[in-house]
């Protein structure tokens, strides 16, 4: 089984899509109504507005896997993210270290970048 599709709320669909279009740098694959859909690997990403009540609430937190979390991190600050820490080392499994960052989105939904080495 793998994972299909991951919505995250948003208040403003439209700035969000900014941010992850331009900031994070996913492809757009589509917009419609108030839905924005992303590719992101092989699982789609939904930005949209909670349906009801029940659904409002933050997001999960996304970790996206990047090849080099240095210059991620720095690219993303100079386009507009911001970021809750810097690049740190949270597990040492063996002799692959992860890495990890952690930043805000747009619509204030807590993201990160990993990276294993």
């Amino acid at each position: 089984m793998k994972l299909g599709q991951v919505a995250v709320n948003v208040e403003n669909v439209e700035r969000a899509v900014a941010f992850y279009k331009d900031v994070i740098q996913l492809p757009l694959l589509f917009e419609m109504d108030s839905l924005a859909f992303f590719q992101c690997g092989e699982t789609r990403l939904i930005l949209s507005r909670p349906e009801s009540e029940e659904f409002n609430h933050p997001s999960s937190v996304l970790y996206f896997q990047v090849d080099n979390l240095t210059s991620e991190v720095s690219r993303m600050k100079n386009a507009g993210s911001t970021f809750i820490d810097e690049p740190h080392m949270v597990a040492k499994v063996g002799d692959t270290e992860t890495w990890m960052a952690f930043f805000k989105d747009s619509e204030g939904n807590t993201l990160a970048l990993m990276n294993e080495r």
